[in-house]
């Protein structure tokens, strides 16, 4: 096999707790990733001699985590061949959905496989963890728990839920938002159980001041907040609302101020079902 296309999942995080600060500067989290069925397409074709993708507009190439993750397998195993790399954008940019993370995890899996590299998927979340701390739930590919940095995770089993995601037109930045004095950064610790007997009692450390700081936050999570209760997803900008059955999806979603996505919780990645891995 020289050539595959892939989907590249998202994810929502449906709380996101901060439980302590670590002596390395980074924050010690506690969430439950959800993939959702929103995804890119990234197709791989290894009939080439050196590394290249198609140029995305928002994105420098030295930039690109896709490209920093073949590199990192190629510098990792030794391989010496290329890739040819078309990416097919679907999963809106800086939305705290993880789209970079994901394309990362998508490249690695997919490229472990073509260049018959043979790592396993714990060699490959310890890679993809230098690339960002939302890349392991991705090579993992199911629902979980997650602790640490966001590497720490346990595969869970999550209720099928459908959500309306908004993603409003603006572009958070994480460091600011890790800068606000008023940001709660000592959450007791909790527990997956304690969150499966009452998850709407599990929020988001960020939300407050991401809408604080962004209108269009406050009005799209206000806009959702009429048909139950919307959270922020990672650090945002995307906030998502949990349908609830006798809902109308399509009244709901003709007046959002803002884009929207219609997206069904997913209990395994695709990747891992087309290469699998499951």
């Amino acid at each position: 096999m020289s050539q595959l296309t892939l989907p590249s999942p998202a994810k929502l995080n449906l709380f996101l707790h901060i439980t302590g600060k670590r002596t390395d500067g980074y924050h010690n989290l506690q969430s439950v990733f959800q993939l959702i069925d929103l995804y890119d397409y990234l197709s791989f074709d290894i009939n080439h001699t050196s590394l290249s993708i198609n140029q995305l507009d928002d994105v420098a190439s030295e930039d690109n985590l896709i490209i920093k993750a073949a590199r990192l397998l190629k510098q990792h195993t030794g391989y010496s061949g290329g890739c040819r790399i078309e990416l097919q954008k679907n999963v809106p940019i800086g939305g705290g959905v993880g789209g970079g993370s994901s394309n990362a995890a998508t490249t690695l899996l997919a490229l472990n496989t073509l260049w018959q590299t043979g790592l396993t998927l714990t060699e490959l979340a310890k890679l993809g963890i230098q690339l960002g701390a939302d890349v392991p739930i991705f090579i993992l590919g199911k629902n979980a728990w997650a602790e640490g940095v966001g590497e720490r995770l346990v595969a869970v089993d999550l209720p099928q839920i459908d959500y309306i995601v908004l993603k409003p037109d603006c572009f958070i930045s994480t460091k600011q938002l890790f800068s606000q004095e008023s940001l709660t950064r000592n959450t007791p610790e909790t527990t997956f159980a304690a969150y499966q007997q009452n998850p709407t009692q599990f929020g988001n450390n960020f939300e407050a001041i991401a809408q604080k700081l962004y209108p269009e936050v406050a009005q799209a999570l206000a806009y959702l907040n009429q048909f139950g209760q919307a959270r922020l997803t990672g650090t945002g900008a995307c906030v998502f609302l949990p349908v609830q059955p006798e809902q109308d999806v399509t009244a709901i979603m003709q007046n959002t101020p803002c884009k929207s996505y219609f997206c069904h919780g997913l209990q395994n990645s695709p990747v891992h079902e087309q290469l699998g891995l499951v």
